[in-house]
């Protein structure tokens, strides 16, 4: 295992500083606006920072103000469920930077293509095992 960490590193280390802090940049700005929608209709769990609860709203007593509430806090939950899984790949991607093996495929231990980065700077893995696992082969 020592190997792979070692063989991820100096890998990762043909990929331009610059891009990596590009990505790094784009990460962060992503973040930020995962983070702001997820405030306007949930709480974030103080224990864990991916984690967030819907709101449930509060329209009125009125029965179509209730169905109106179950409505909408049941489109929150589904909602809140893809961002918290769009969050867990940004801060995924942005530990993967801070321990200098951004940009590597963690299936092969292969560089990750710029250009899947550019189109989506959270992946993990390169486009041959992603089609793999999806099994888009």
């Amino acid at each position: 295992m020592l190997f792979a960490t070692a063989n991820k590193i100096r890998i990762n280390h043909r990929m331009k500083k610059a891009f990596v802090k590009e990505m790094e940049e784009l990460l962060l700005k992503e973040k930020e606006r995962l983070e702001g929608e997820l405030e306007q209709f949930s709480t974030k769990n103080p224990d864990n920072s991916d984690d967030y609860n819907a709101k449930f709203p509060n329209l009125g007593d009125k029965e179509d103000e209730n169905a109106e509430e179950v409505a909408t806090y049941s489109t929150n939950l589904t909602l809140e469920r893809t961002l918290e899984s769009a969050l867990r790949d940004v801060n995924s991607a942005l530990k993967r930077i801070e321990e200098g093996t951004y940009g590597i495929c963690k299936y092969c231990d292969k560089q990750i293509a710029e250009k899947r980065l550019r189109a989506r700077p959270g992946s993990s893995s390169c486009v041959e095992c992603k089609k793999s696992l999806t099994q888009e082969i």
